[in-house]
């Protein structure tokens, strides 16, 4: 029986808190599994969506990035991808008559968690200005406000065109299209705030800002470093290639400040044993310091160079550059402060390096807790000098493996969204369609939010997301989207974003993955890459939530036609007719699409993307080697009373998307304000378990930002480090702490205070 969506916010006052667990999934996913899609979609709608979901012949899960084998499971999903499915597949509804009961100002005051629970998005809406309440608007108008907009400014570069990563490849591509014939390289994204330190690392190490491995390498591999990532959470299938790993004699080493149940222990859901038994991951878990990675790589690589026979001199000698400078910066590291930085004991690092010695082919895995600190980039940097030492880049079982968190955020980077594009990908996009793309560099997501602050953007566009609430320092973002003209949002659901607006505001809405798709040519599919750069097809399979909405592909194709006119030689309505063309035309532009439709249809499950360090071991970057870098060691140092925050999900968490108030595997129920710091660190603070405190960074020009009533969790965390949840603790976060180089927000090492709650 479908349930109807929560009349009012739950109360979060007082949330219940049980020892944390130590093992994933198993019976009691699902159940919970099963209870949420129930509750959105009803017993035989849930059958039929759930069994289509990353099968050949089915629709992409719009949860994570994480690939499918050639061979796959009947139920080939996990927990969160179904919570995924569900809340898209849902039966629940937001018509006009909905916005009628509910101005922009409730909408403001509700949870993310409590908007996003009513249901699909059923018409275009519009706020004009002054106005209180979106109404209903026709298609027509929604085009024809958008290019009024467009058109009335002083310059292209007024506008921003954001990206969420559950954009699909076709929809991608035509967007920066229209992009950059309007006249902008203005293309933040999702990945900015996620992985584009990785991309930053990799590009200048190896040629390529992707990952180099396969999911066959994984299950080759002799060890596998998980460092920074909790894959019971964020990526629950990658458990059952750890599990297969395993099996075949692989040793795992997680590093994170935080244990995790998922690596200690998988009951994996679709195995009898896996269900009574489980099987443990964990070989060696390094709770280390927040920020304190690259100090550890870099005393690794120290103790790798010390011993004789562990560099593999063959592959540093013909494929690498910069050894002896990396060299000599390496045997500089020194165990105390090695120690200090990472709050290890020296022989858990002796211990990870005998494992490290032992292994032939290793993978190193990471996610967030890598990439969104000020030092980022040269930590990732540090781990593939690690790698490179032992050869450990283009042989399988081996290499680098960035996991991505959004189903299709690889894809749309490679279609073209970057606000820094290569020079010959835009000529390539000239030649194919007849333009003049800008060559200077656009705004990424923070240079976008300081734009719209200081009034130099004035329309903001977004495919997919929710904008207001993934970014950094809410308040002043607020504040910046709401001195926008103009802000735009394309969307399946309610979100934080639809309540922040510009003086004008439209919500278009749009077809989900589960969706069927039929144009003037017929059904459509559409394509997405994974995370170790697999191209297939995604074909929903549900009636439309509503006749009134439109796809993405047709969505941008007629705001080209409304903003570019007559005067645009782009055929945007062939391309809205038939999705093929679209990708005859991507096949044209981006290398390694080469037929890029007949490849599709001679294998369902799709293609792999060229990798040249993967392939080849070739590296195509300046040096025409993979590099060896050397940058000093940084870590954070935190004032005496202060503790070191990182934002991070719960389980009933999917990105800004809050499918419930529980944190199942943390032994957290019925609230999300909550914050967990180590017992020994919360009495020298004086803070007693149940407690409330209100948490108050510091940033280096002295300002503070305040986040109120957080119950105090008495956690096994890393000494001197808390956790509390995203999007409520992004208003702590200062828009400039970025890493160096990437920009991405320093989301995990925040240095706060924790002082009693106010009032």
């Amino acid at each position: 029986m479908v349930s109807k969506p929560p009349a009012g916010d739950p109360v979060q006052d007082a949330p219940q808190v049980a020892p944390p667990q130590h093992a994933a999934a198993g019976l009691a996913a699902v159940a919970h599994t099963l209870r949420i899609a129930q509750a959105q979609m009803g017993v035989a709608r849930s059958a039929r969506t759930l069994l289509k979901v990353n099968q050949k012949d089915g629709f992409d899960c719009p949860g994570c990035a994480w690939p499918e084998g050639d061979k796959r499971h009947v139920a080939e999903f996990c927990e969160n991808g179904a919570k995924a499915v569900a809340e898209e597949a849902t039966l629940r509804r937001v018509t006009p008559d909905f916005f009628a009961a509910h101005p922009v100002a409730d909408l403001a005051n509700r949870s993310g968690y409590w908007l996003g629970q009513q249901g699909r998005i059923t018409q275009p809406m519009y706020r004009g200005e002054g106005a209180e309440r979106y109404e209903a608007v026709t298609w027509e108008r929604a085009f024809a406000i958008i290019a009024e907009e467009l058109t009335a400014l002083s310059s292209p570069d007024e506008a921003l065109f954001y990206t969420s990563g559950r954009t699909s490849n076709e929809a991608a591509f035509l967007l920066q299209l229209f992009a950059r014939e309007f006249g902008t390289n203005n293309l933040p994204d999702c990945s900015n705030m996620c992985h584009e330190s990785s991309g930053s690392a990799l590009n200048e190490t190896i040629g390529i800002g992707k990952g180099s491995v396969s999911l066959e390498d994984l299950h080759q591999a002799d060890l596998i470093v998980v460092a920074g990532q909790n894959p019971g959470t964020n990526h629950p299938r990658m458990l059952s290639a750890l599990e297969k790993a395993k099996a075949a004699g692989a040793k795992i080493i997680s590093v994170n400040p935080l244990p995790e149940a998922g690596l200690e222990k998988f009951k994996n859901p679709q195995t009898a044993t896996g269900m009574l038994r489980g099987a443990a991951l964990n070989d060696l878990f390094l709770q280390i310091r927040i920020g304190g990675d690259q100090a550890l790589f870099r005393l690794l690589n120290k103790l790798i160079l010390e011993t004789d026979g562990a560099v593999d001199t063959e592959f540093v000698d013909a494929h690498t550059h910069g050894f002896e400078e990396f060299a000599s910066a390496a045997r500089a590291a020194d165990w105390d402060e090695t120690l200090a930085a990472t709050g290890l004991e020296r022989s858990e690092i002796e211990r990870a390096l005998e494992m490290v010695l032992a292994s032939e082919r290793t993978i190193v895995c990471w996610a967030m807790g890598l990439t969104q600190h000020k030092h980022s980039v040269p930590t990732i940097r540090e781990v593939v000098n690690f790698l490179l030492l032992r050869g450990n880049i283009g042989r399988p079982g081996a290499g680098v493996c960035p996991v991505r968190g959004h189903s299709n955020v690889q894809g749309d980077r490679t279609m073209g969204i970057f606000e820094r594009p290569a020079p010959a990908f835009l000529d390539a996009l000239d030649k194919e369609f007849g333009i003049v793309s800008p060559r200077h560099h656009g705004f990424d997501v923070v240079r976008s939010i300081q734009a719209l602050r200081d009034g130099e953007a004035k329309v903001f566009f977004a495919m997919g997301g929710n904008f207001v609430g993934a970014t950094p320092d809410t308040e002043v973002t607020e504040a910046a989207m709401r001195r926008a003209r103009l802000t735009v949002h394309v969307s399946t659901k309610l979100n934080r974003s639809h309540a922040v607006t510009g003086t004008r505001a439209l919500i278009l809405p749009t077809l989900g993955r589960t969706d069927k798709d039929v144009q003037a040519s017929g059904k459509q599919f559409v394509t997405v890459e994974d995370s170790m750069g697999l191209v297939h097809a995604s074909r929903g399979n549900l009636p439309p939530a509503s006749p009134h909405l439109l796809s993405e592909p047709a969505i941008v194709a007629r705001m080209a036609r409304a903003v570019l006119g007559a005067g645009s030689a782009t055929p945007w309505e062939e391309f809205e007719k038939d999705y093929a063309t679209i990708r005859d035309r991507i096949a044209r532009v981006v290398p390694g699409f080469t037929d890029f439709n007949a490849r599709l249809a001679a294998d369902p499950g799709g293609f792999a993307l060229p990798h040249a360090p993967r392939d080849e071991r070739r590296f195509p970057t300046a040096t025409g080697k993979a590099n060896f870098t050397a940058a000093p060691v940084e870590y954070p140092k935190v004032p005496e009373g202060r503790l070191l925050l990182q934002t991070l999900r719960s389980h009933d968490q999917y990105n800004t998307t809050i499918y419930g108030l529980d944190d199942r595997y943390r032994g957290i129920k019925g609230g999300r304000r909550v914050v967990m710091v180590h017992p020994e660190d919360a009495a020298a603070l004086g803070l007693a378990d149940g407690s409330y405190t209100d948490l108050v960074s510091e940033w280096t020009d002295g300002s503070e930002r305040r986040a109120p009533g957080f119950r105090v969790v008495h956690y096994p965390t890393a000494r001197g480090c808390a956790a509390a949840y995203y999007p409520e603790t992004n208003v702590l976060v200062p828009l400039e702490s970025t890493a160096d180089i990437s920009n991405t927000p320093a989301s995990k090492s925040v240095i706060v205070r924790l002082v009693p709650a106010a009032g």
